[in-house]
């Protein structure tokens, strides 16, 4: 028997490790119930996981009757159309959408765009402390980065950039039905927004991703006015609520072990190997979305049965001691690091790249500005948002700092934290 667990618990998100580890020793995989899904498979191990995410054959994100395996009965038709995004769609749509937003990536180099989103992040650094001390780096520093860089990609004016905050901070706020509810209110008006900057876009063309998938669109691209604004809505969300968590996470992770962020400061060449063990040890998307069984199939040595559902756990996977050595540890020099941050197969993520390049930027540019930068609370006062399937910091309240230990040296052993 699985143990009851809470996914949104501050136990569980402050502890992953642990949790996970009480979860695998039931299984490989294991039946529970999660919030706003109801009740699921889900995976505890990286073979399992990988397995689920490889075969869209035999776990698919749609039903028979076409409709997204996740929503449910009571979820009203905005959600529904919103939903209908290549996230949710099994072959061929599914590459008839990515081929799209490919190409108009593609169109973008996303590489060319590091020296601005490291200009835009200097400039975050230099106003940390502009409304005075301490200063909460999510709200002024994790949050509105990723929010300036998708909606300069997309290619929307720099002064909405406020209210797609107001807009990210609702749905950081989704933590059961209730909250559910009250963001259909938000997201009515996003996508009327949305429609409305499609529609200049094709009037009157423009710059950035938005006019880019108007002119694949115009140049004879397969895709309905709903998945259009569908796609742009899922860029906008995807590209900015994760990357705010890999960022204000992976400080929390620095600024409680000061001998790490000596090791880092001291190279920054190192920061590649960091990023991928942030990745890996934050794990800011904890889930996948939910999956739909086609047929009775075997799964790791567990039966399953043609219509049941399985979420994979891609922070079980990144946890799991076959793969990572002693996994429950925070180490930077990790190598090789076969972590499922993005997950794998056709749905891996799109904006891998662009969420290296802006954690990159984000570490690098906070710590030269506030070499001292330290915590304005004890750890155990951080709490995180009760949101399920997101590991998030709800407030990451900080200081310029002035009292750090000296460093350690480049050769400090070990690179390691608990």
């Amino acid at each position: 028997m699985a143990p009851r667990l809470d996914f949104t618990s501050e136990a569980f998100f402050r502890d992953p490790p642990a949790a996970i580890a009480a979860l695998r020793a039931s299984g490989p995989v294991v039946a529970t119930r999660f919030p706003l899904v109801g009740d699921v498979w889900i995976t505890t191990t990286h073979d399992a996981t990988a397995e689920v995410l490889k075969d869209g054959t035999t776990f698919t994100l749609r039903k028979e009757d076409g409709k997204v395996a996740g929503l449910r009965w009571w979820m009203p038709k905005l959600v529904t159309t919103i939903a209908n995004n290549m996230l949710t769609m099994d072959e061929p749509d599914h590459t008839r959408l990515r081929s799209i937003v490919d190409e108009a990536f593609r169109r973008r180099a996303i590489v060319a765009m590091e020296p601005r989103i490291r200009a835009i992040a200097d400039g975050l650094a230099n106003d940390l402390f502009a409304d005075g001390s301490p200063a909460d780096l999510v709200q002024c520093y994790a949050r509105i980065l990723p929010v300036s860089v998708i909606c300069e990609l997309l290619g929307l004016p720099a002064a909405d950039r406020p209210r797609f905050i107001a807009w990210a901070n609702k749905m950081s706020s989704l933590t059961n039905v209730v909250s559910f509810f009250r963001l259909l209110f938000a997201f009515r008006k996003m996508r009327a927004y949305l429609e409305r900057q499609l529609q200049i876009a094709r009037v009157r063309g423009g710059e950035g991703l938005i006019a880019e998938l108007v002119q694949v669109e115009r140049e004879g691209g397969q895709i309905t006015p709903d998945e259009m604004v569908s796609m742009v809505f899922l860029l906008l969300a995807a590209g900015s609520e994760t990357t705010t968590h890999l960022i204000s996470g992976s400080v929390y992770e620095l600024l409680r072990n000061p001998g790490l962020r000596d090791w880092l400061e001291e190279d920054w060449s190192r920061i590649s190997l960091a990023v991928e063990e942030f990745l890996r040890f934050v794990s800011p998307v904890q889930f996948s979305k939910p999956r739909y069984l086609r047929r009775d199939v075997e799964l790791a040595g567990v039966r399953l049965k043609k219509g049941d559902r399985v979420m994979v756990m891609l922070a079980a996977a990144n946890m799991d001691p076959a793969v990572h050595d002693r996994p429950e540890r925070l180490d930077l020099t990790r190598k090789p690091n076969r972590h499922m941050s993005f997950g794998t197969g056709i749905h891996f993520c799109l904006g891998h790249q662009l969420a290296r390049i802006e954690a990159t930027c984000a570490l690098q540019a906070l710590l030269a500005r506030w070499p001292k930068l330290e915590l304005a609370v004890d750890p155990a006062q951080i709490h995180w948002r009760k949101r399920p399937g997101m590991r998030a910091i709800a407030r990451l309240l900080v200081v310029a700092g002035g009292n750090r230990r000296p460093s350690r040296g480049a050769a400090a052993e070990p690179l390691l934290a608990d």
